[in-house]
């Protein structure tokens, strides 16, 4: 699988994976999902089992309106242009039990709710080096662990491809991704 990489904020800080055969890249296709209510009501109903069972809410719009306002306030986050913005306050370890740091280490950054239930929005990621992320994809996780559901699981997939890809392509940081983006 061949795949391009998109400078989101021009400066380096934030990449985004464009993979083969799409034409815009992982995160601006991500974000457009969210803040599509018709996507964001087929998703609910199909997956208003776990939304009851994990959040206690039934109400479908109500999870469309919070899930609106979490992209939004996601987006604005991880689209600050400040040079002073800290990617690494918003990425964790995509591995809850991981103690230390690892070559392009799997991250994920978690929408911010200001009341109510916690995000289930996610944004998945490799760490480049401090501060400097590439975003491999998104999910709206609303089950305890990636591995319950095939949306979430493919996401897994994909943080792991872009890894595994990165790896043989002689990819360990920033640098190394730049070299790559110029042979392509």
């Amino acid at each position: 699988m061949t795949m391009r990489f998109e400078d989101v904020l021009d400066n380096g800080k934030l990449w985004a994976v464009i993979y083969e055969g799409k034409n815009v890249d992982v995160l601006t296709e991500t974000l457009s999902q969210w803040f599509d209510t018709d996507y964001l009501r087929a998703f609910f109903n199909q997956n208003l089992n776990d939304l009851e069972k994990y959040f206690h809410i039934t109400n479908v719009d109500k999870a469309i309106f919070d899930t609106v306002s979490d992209a939004a306030s996601l987006a604005c986050v991880i689209m600050d242009v400040n040079p002073a913005a800290n990617l690494d306050a918003l990425f964790r370890p995509l591995e809850n039990y991981r103690m230390s740091e690892m070559v392009l280490s799997k991250e994920k950054a978690k929408g911010n709710r200001i009341s109510g239930h916690d995000s289930w929005l996610r944004l998945y990621a490799i760490k480049l080096d401090d501060g400097i992320f590439l975003i491999t994809g998104g999910a709206i996780k609303l089950t305890h662990t990636m591995k319950e559901r095939q949306h979430t699981l493919e996401e897994l997939l994909r943080v792991e491809l872009v890894r595994n890809y990165l790896i043989e392509n002689g990819v360990i940081d920033a640098n190394g991704l730049k070299e790559l983006i110029d042979t392509i």
